[in-house]
């Protein structure tokens, strides 16, 4: 394998990486096993989500690997079936062991972070609207690291979309205090692991106080990424 070759860290390695750095994500376990998602959304309590947690499958959705919304003891063996049965249709041979069982979030308005290394400015930090918005809109900015404070305030209220953060039409504003901290955590994330090459926080949900990731993608250089 050649010294620039990458891979994707396993979501629950790069939650643990996150909360590291003091950015929130559901309460959540890995399940190896119908019976042990059943224990663990048992003690996380109903609504939860299943996801499917392999380095071989990049965007979950698209291979059938996420169920939300499920309510019980058999929605969960019915969800963990489902899951890996979609998963090794869409790519025969994936790793499919390994399913996140997570508390599901309540609703909240979404928004993208992400970082890159790139080629010619080094470590850069994205932020912009999340869902319809980012794919349609693509309100989005972008700052070479390291940032401070005043870099992220700016960052969240250059986006056309700034209105809706800070609470448009009579709407609850969103906490812009804690994205401005998720926003620095994620500079210092960034640039304490020059091995990172993507990261992908996708969605990231606000509410009046606070903020959760609610999915996590991390591609890093082989021996030069997190542990």
């Amino acid at each position: 394998m050649s010294a620039d070759a990458v891979a994707m860290i396993p979501e629950p390695a790069a939650v643990r990486l996150l909360q590291s750095y003091g950015i929130a994500y559901p309460e959540h376990g890995v399940a190896h096993s119908r019976d042990e998602a059943v224990t663990i959304a048992g003690r996380i309590g109903y609504p939860v989500v299943l996801k499917i947690s392999s380095p071989d499958v990049v965007h979950k959705s698209d291979a059938g690997g996420v169920v939300v919304g499920v309510q019980d003891a058999a929605g969960v063996r019915e969800a963990y079936d489902r899951i890996v049965q979609a998963v090794e249709a869409y790519r025969p041979g994936a790793c499919t062991g390994d399913v996140l069982v997570c508390c599901q979030a309540p609703p909240g308005l979404e928004v993208i972070v992400g970082a890159l290394h790139d080629a010619m400015f080094g470590p850069t930090l994205m932020f912009g609207l999340g869902g319809i918005f980012a794919e349609v809109l693509h309100d989005v900015t972008f700052r070479v690291l390291p940032i401070e404070a005043e870099d992220a305030e700016q960052m969240v209220r250059e986006i056309e979309g700034y209105p809706l953060l800070a609470g448009a039409r009579g709407q609850a504003g969103c906490d812009v205090d804690a994205l401005v901290e998720l926003l620095l955590s994620l500079s210092r994330l960034v640039l304490d692991h020059p091995g990172i090459e993507e990261l992908d926080l996708n969605p990231v949900r606000l509410y009046e106080a606070g903020a959760l990731v609610l999915d996590a993608r991390i591609v890093a250089r082989q021996g030069g990424g997190p542990a």
